[in-house]
């Protein structure tokens, strides 16, 4: 019995010692879980440049007169899903004086004798800037190009050339002198 007894103390200490050193006694310990939030905010853009910023034109009386260079204007956008068209129009503020001498009377020449052009657009060949556009006062706009927008080019960018024209034959009477007006070109996305 007593050999029975010190071998039963023999393991009991065996086993503390197994017990100090096991695993469970260097085992991991984790911490509670933290949660941080991310919010990243793409926001909508539609951008439009233009270049040059002047247009000369050499008029003939009567007769029709090329912009002596064209304008390369450049329409960019980001759009979100709910967006289906990006319309790019040209206006100007009065339909009647497209461009003025600013005299006494004011001698004017018409939008409907400024004609636009841009063959990687809507008006492929010369058309009088007489439209009722999106964007501009009624009759004195001109749709450059509409883009139908879908999952493939809602992110995009295009460039286009305009050519501009005035014919005078229908102003016969404009009398000589320098005449300046404002093309505004401006795009929206629908």
């Amino acid at each position: 019995m007593k050999q029975l007894l010190g071998s039963s103390s023999l393991f009991a200490l065996i086993s503390v010692v197994f017990l100090a050193f096991s695993p469970t006694a260097s085992a991991q310990l984790n911490s509670n879980t933290a949660s941080v939030a991310l919010t990243a905010t793409l926001l909508e853009a539609l951008t439009v440049t233009a270049t040059p910023a002047a247009v000369t034109f050499n008029l003939n009386a009567g007769s029709t007169a090329n912009g002596l260079t064209p304008v390369a204007i450049t329409t960019a956008w980001v759009l979100s899903p709910t967006r289906s068209t990006v319309v790019l129009d040209g206006y100007f503020a009065s339909a009647s004086a497209a461009l003025t001498d600013g005299g006494t009377p004011a001698n004017n020449i018409p939008t409907s004798a400024v004609l636009g052009q841009v063959t990687t657009g809507s008006p492929t060949t010369f058309t009088a800037f007489t439209q009722t556009a999106a964007l501009g006062p009624a009759g004195a706009g001109l749709t450059l190009f509409s883009q139908s927008i879908t999952g493939t080019n809602r992110v995009s960018t295009r460039t286009d050339n305009l050519n501009l024209q005035i014919n005078l034959s229908g102003v016969p009477q404009l009398p000589a002198g320098i005449y300046t007006g404002t093309l505004t070109i401006q795009a929206q996305a629908n």
